[in-house]
């Protein structure tokens, strides 16, 4: 069976980051450090907005964020309040426009959005909108968020009214860091889907996807926004408003699988020692006789060590990744698929050869890559390849900020365990189960979004869902 060479792997979301300034913090330097971390996040797109005394100033472009940004743009960002972006785009177009943050101009001032997450009646909001008079600049849902929110400012007391009157009209995921004249606004989604937590930098705030951008400003952890919290952080501190609109927690459980760097930490839990639980539950589930355990670069690196502690096979080094290839690697045509792979991913034959080999990766989903890894390893010397995944087999699409759109995509929608075993070449494949999975993460206090892998969405899901995207 001939695959493209399309990435088998789960496309990156988006990560936003605000702070605001109660001290002498270069705002814009501080955010372009928390971007930096949230990399991971999004590789298509990066930009920030400051508040400059009510006047937003702001930078965005298709890039990396040091691709993006200087010294030069950064010292001319100043302001008291910043927010900034990662994006990563899913069904929107990958075009300029659609990079954010999203500033408008409107009755009541000027106001910046950075959004992770994915609407799903974005197309039904945007039609209405239009039909009111709105005009809208690009594809992203993200703007569809700030255009109701300008209008229901109008017509509202306050800005906390019309983001309370906007959150029971719109339906999906979402994390948002708003920019205001006078506030830095966090919102999360009813069902908590996407994260978002809140630190504090000497008297300063700041918000973030991850607390991984925490620590690379040097900010305290201080709690993460609950489902359906609405965030005011003001001179005067920080409000919260719990919205009517919460409902129980419902976490992307791939932040833990595959999204969220392994030094974070998302609503109580850790994720590196989630991943490492993870490769535990699997070797015992999955057992094999094997000489040598080897994580895929980067995500599957903490469930391999997992999976050797529980085994006692050791854990090695097996496979190198090439760090610098970006958004800028160009994909290979069809003769030029192996090269392609090989550029990414090179072996350390020395490890290898000669042995039995279990290769612990966080998911499988068009089957490509995988195939060509496990056939490089044979190439390399290896003995045997022992295929074992930290995650059950993707099914179905995700409405919520991953990249599935389709079940076409899915090897794991049209084969059985046993035929993807033979597609990818491998000697054995063994899957974690969705207990294993979801039985993972300790500390999170509440339940996780597994459609992906079930079926079982967490709200009705339109078919034309995906028709715009912020992420």
């Amino acid at each position: 069976m001939d695959f493209d060479f399309r990435p088998d792997k789960l496309k990156e979301e988006c990560g936003v980051f605000g702070i605001y300034n109660c001290d002498n913090h270069d705002v814009a330097h501080l955010t372009y450090y928390g971007l930096y971390a949230l990399q991971h996040r999004g590789q298509e797109s990066a930009g920030i907005a400051v508040n400059d005394n009510g006047t937003i100033l702001y930078q965005k472009d298709m890039g990396l964020v040091p691709e993006v940004f200087n010294d030069v743009v950064l010292n001319h960002l100043k302001g008291k309040i910043a927010i900034g972006h990662v994006r990563y785009s899913t069904t929107g177009a990958s075009l300029r426009e659609n990079a954010q943050p999203m500033v408008i101009k409107y009755k009541n001032g000027q106001m910046a959005l950075a959004h992770n997450g994915n609407l799903v009646n974005a197309g039904e909001l945007r039609e209405r909108l239009e039909e009111e008079g709105a005009i809208f600049q690009s594809t992203a849902d993200s703007e569809v968020i700030l255009s109701l929110i300008s209008r229901l400012r109008i017509s509202s007391e306050g800005i906390e009214e019309a983001i309370v009157k906007m959150m029971k009209q719109v339906e999906g995921s979402y994390a948002l860091a708003i920019l205001t004249p006078k506030r830095l606004i966090g919102i999360r989604d009813p069902l908590g889907i996407r994260p978002l937590c809140i630190g504090k930098l000497d008297n300063s705030y700041v918000l973030a996807s991850e607390t991984c951008a925490l620590d690379a400003v040097g900010a305290e952890f201080l709690r993460d926004v609950n489902p359906g919290e609405v965030v005011l952080i003001g001179d005067d501190g920080i409000t919260s408003i719990q919205t009517e609109v919460a409902r129980e927690s419902r976490l992307c459980i791939f932040e833990f699988v595959y999204f969220a760097r392994p030094d974070s930490f998302i609503d109580g839990a850790s994720v590196h020692d989630a991943r490492i639980e993870a490769g535990k539950k699997l070797a015992r589930e999955y057992p094999v006789e094997a000489d040598i355990v080897i994580g895929a670069p980067d995500s599957g690196l903490s469930a391999a060590l997992g999976y050797s502690m529980e085994s006692g096979i050791p854990y090695g080094q097996g496979l190198l990744k090439n760090r610098y290839i970006g958004r800028t690697f160009i994909q290979p045509q069809q003769g030029q698929r192996e090269t392609g792979v090989r550029i990414k991913f090179n072996v350390l034959k020395s490890a290898v050869k000669g042995k039995r080999v279990v290769l612990v990766d966080d998911s499988i989903v068009r089957g490509t890559t995988t195939r060509r890894i496990v056939q490089m390893l044979k190439d390399a010397g290896a003995t045997e390849v022992h295929m074992r995944v930290s995650s059950p087999p993707l099914k179905y699409p995700c409405y919520f900020g991953i990249d599935i759109s389709s079940r076409k995509e899915l090897v794991a929608s049209k084969h059985t365990v046993e035929e993807i075993k033979d597609l990818i070449c491998a000697d054995s494949l063994g899957y974690l189960s969705l207990d294993g999975l979801l039985g993972s993460p300790a500390g999170s206090g509440g339940g996780f979004c597994d459609a992906c892998l079930t079926g079982n969405y967490p709200m009705d899901v339109p078919e034309e869902a995906n028709k715009f995207s912020c992420g």
